[in-house]
């Protein structure tokens, strides 16, 4: 990362490159999801063309899937609570996924879907599958990470792993989740998120420190990791491998989508850092133009880039 394109953007700016980023992200990786590796870079060869907000894959140009949608559903919540009330969180979370969204993670699902109350229930799912290390709570972590990152290292990361724990029950989704809120604040606060890893582990729960420790080093390539990036390791370790060997945020989302795979996701947390350390103005105006997202189960809303600034800057802006 060029850190010297760090310079010169306003804590706001950066806010909303965040929250934008992260979506944008999402909508761009959408028809390239399970694909393979190079597939975006195969069909725009070069970067500032054009045309890269396609659709395919069931998504329309510019529509954002579940990343997107559960990231806003979070941003209201914390907006109209005044704070973190997880069980109003947690009810959007349901009301949402029995809307029949067009995409929602089979995890995810399960817990929303169980009947089980908001603090039981992905601990019972966690409890009887064993699976609970997705990327589905880090995916939506964008607003969040814009409304808590004025409190410091603690607040933010504890804030992260509350918010994740309602779906995902296993703690390697938690502390995946606290370490992007960490480094997305470095960056809030004009600080490169890179020079913030090792001091950021240090946060982590000491069971989860040394995978997370071997996914973000500075010599870890995706081609090395272990787990499908739809694994939370995996999909912040790439996040942040893209970030690191790329100077703009065009660039680092298109190495993000061109790892294949769950690429989504990958290339909504990829997004979201990328816009908070090089700000809304070096998100491509062709990208955020088509941006929209459906609200499933609210009333037929959709969302779009200016309302989505304006969750941005309310988050950004936090009174409680």
């Amino acid at each position: 990362m060029n850190s010297g394109l760090v310079d010169g953007c306003s804590r706001a700016e950066r806010a909303l490159g965040a929250v934008l980023g992260s979506a944008v992200g999402d909508a761009l990786g959408a028809p390239f999801e399970f694909g393979p590796e190079g597939a975006f870079s195969a069909r725009f060869p070069a970067a500032g063309h054009g045309g890269e907000m396609c659709g395919g894959g069931g998504w329309d140009p510019g529509e954002a899937t579940d990343d997107t949608q559960m990231a806003v559903l979070v941003a209201e919540s914390l907006l109209e609570c005044g704070g973190l009330r997880l069980p109003d969180m947690f009810g959007r979370f349901k009301r949402w996924a029995n809307a029949d969204p067009k995409d929602i993670g089979l995890q995810t699902e399960a817990v929303l879907t169980s009947g089980d109350p908001w603090d039981l229930a992905a601990a019972v799912h966690f409890r009887t599958s064993q699976r609970g290390a997705g990327n589905g709570a880090l995916m939506r972590a964008a607003p969040s990470a814009v409304h808590f990152s004025r409190a410091g290292r603690d607040a933010t990361m504890d804030a992260a792993r509350r918010i994740a724990a309602l779906t995902h029950g296993d703690r390697a989704a938690w502390e995946g989740t606290a370490v992007f809120h960490e480094l997305a604040r470095i960056a809030l606060d004009g600080g490169d998120p890179l020079d913030a890893v090792a001091e950021t582990l240090r946060s982590v729960h000491p069971d989860h420190r040394e995978r997370y420790g071997a996914v973000l080093a500075p010599d870890w390539h995706p081609d090395r990791a272990t787990e499908f990036n739809g694994a939370v390791w995996p999909c912040l370790g790439s996040a942040v491998w893209a970030l690191r060997t790329t100077s703009s945020y065009e660039d680092a989302v298109r190495a993000a989508i061109d790892l294949g795979g769950d690429t989504d996701t990958v290339a909504a947390v990829t997004g979201g850092l990328a816009g908070a350390v090089y700000g809304s103005a070096a998100i491509p105006e062709r990208w955020t133009e088509l941006l929209h997202v459906p609200l499933p189960g609210f009333g037929g809303r959709v969302l779009r880039t200016a309302e989505l600034g304006e969750l941005a800057r309310r988050l950004d802006h936090r009174e409680d």
